[in-house]
């Protein structure tokens, strides 16, 4: 009997075209061994490198090839419904630039579009193909849809070269699935979060407004990351900000204005253990709002501003002894002196600084590069990751924050 984590899980395993699906034989075997079910997909240039015959016998249950075939033309939804977690393995560079752009011409895309399974991505090509842009920027994507990126491993490649683009060896498939299936440690359970996330619209008339550049991408993963640490979380989204998918444990409410925000962040603070204020608020906002559309006309349009009120620092000096406040910096120069001036006025916990010179930092990209600083002079900057990792990276800062007040 075996002891797998895996035992008596549905595993959908979907091999496209890569010398690597040879290793999708031993694959099956070992998870029909740890005693899961296994039904397999495969994209018609997969079988140039392995035969359905094969993985069938292994598998004990037809291979899927065709939206066409088998029960009838809506497999593809019955098998995304079937699975507890799809693996694609291998998969090509151009299955994942596929699968990244919602692109649909094959059973394995048509399943991954419809499934709504776990789905492990075990890459597989050459090093330059693994570390062009383009690769890597499709992997970023795939990361903040929510699949789980199975790391390259480094070796001798069919091309003869030697570097990283080799796929994940079965074992280690094998070792990532029960990790997953895991009784996961839930550190936030019992933990209620405020987490601000998106651009504030400051209205100029019924029509216009002014705005930044924020896409709410960073709030829906941090979301995403206390959720996963069993935290309540309490999200205030910009009506453009990116919204996560629904959950027990987690309250949208919708703001506009900064000056919205303010009054939902201020109501929200006070039941809350801790905050993480990703938004993009703007610092200055029309004194005057026009009633009506204001016409185009000669000359020029001169608009009056005025300070918003500063949400951040508001917070700070609500803040109890027994919560915790994390803002964001987002600078273009002297970063790192202005980040501590915004962490010590402010009085926050903690401050996570974008530096906006760094190549893949900021708005509207997958990836970031954070550096964080608390209130007791630590500082730490980590690499250049997706902004989910990112986000797992500032939510565990914040557990060891409030490590003392819910003895972690």
């Amino acid at each position: 009997m075996s002891n797998s984590l895996i035992t008596g899980k549905k595993i959908l395993l979907a091999v496209s075209g890569s010398i690597a699906a040879y290793k999708t034989a031993p694959l099956v075997r070992l998870l029909i061994k740890a005693g899961a079910e296994v039904q397999v997909i495969m994209t018609p240039a997969a079988q140039g490198f392995i035969t359905p015959l094969t993985l069938s016998t292994l598998s004990k249950n037809p291979v899927w090839s065709d939206v066409h075939s088998g029960e009838g033309w809506n497999n593809h939804v019955e098998l995304g419904l079937w699975a507890d977690a799809m693996v694609v393995a291998p998969a090509t560079a151009n299955t994942l630039a596929k699968m990244a752009n919602g692109h649909c011409d094959n059973l394995l895309l048509a399943v991954y579009l419809s499934s709504r399974c776990p789905v492990f991505v075990a890459p597989a090509m050459d090093l330059d193909m693994w570390a062009h842009p383009s690769t890597q920027a499709n992997v970023a994507q795939l990361e903040a849809y929510g699949n789980h990126l199975l790391p390259v491993e480094e070796g001798e490649l069919a091309s003869g070269l030697v570097g990283k683009g080799r796929m994940a060896e079965p074992a280690t498939i094998l070792e990532h699935l029960d990790a997953f299936f895991a009784p996961q440690a839930q550190p936030l359970a019992g933990q209620r979060v405020l987490v601000t996330s998106g651009a504030t619209q400051e209205a100029i008339d019924p029509v216009r407004y002014l705005t930044n550049h924020s896409t709410g991408t960073m709030g829906a993963a941090l979301t995403q990351a206390l959720l996963a640490s069993g935290a309540e979380v309490v999200l205030l989204k910009s009506r453009t900000a990116v919204t996560p998918p629904a959950h027990a444990r987690l309250t949208i409410l919708p703001f506009a204005s900064a000056a919205d925000l303010h009054q939902l962040a201020v109501a929200q603070f006070p039941a809350a253990n801790a905050a993480i204020l990703a938004a993009a608020v703007a610092d200055y906002t029309p004194i005057e709002v026009a009633h009506h559309k204001v016409k185009k006309s000669e000359g020029h349009w001169q608009l009056t501003l005025k300070r918003t009120v500063d949400i951040a620092a508001q917070l700070g000096q609500q803040k109890r002894a027994d919560q915790r406040l994390i803002g964001f910096a987002l600078e273009t120069r002297d970063a790192l002196q202005n980040a501590q001036g915004k962490l010590q006025r402010k009085n926050l916990d903690a401050i996570v600084l974008n530096d906006l010179s760094e190549e893949g930092a900021g708005f509207g990209t997958q990836t970031n590069r954070i550096t964080i600083l608390d209130a007791q002079g630590g500082q730490e900057t980590y690499p250049l990751k997706s902004k989910t990792a990112v986000a797992e990276d500032i939510v565990q800062k914040l557990i060891g924050l409030l490590g003392t007040l819910i003895g972690c």
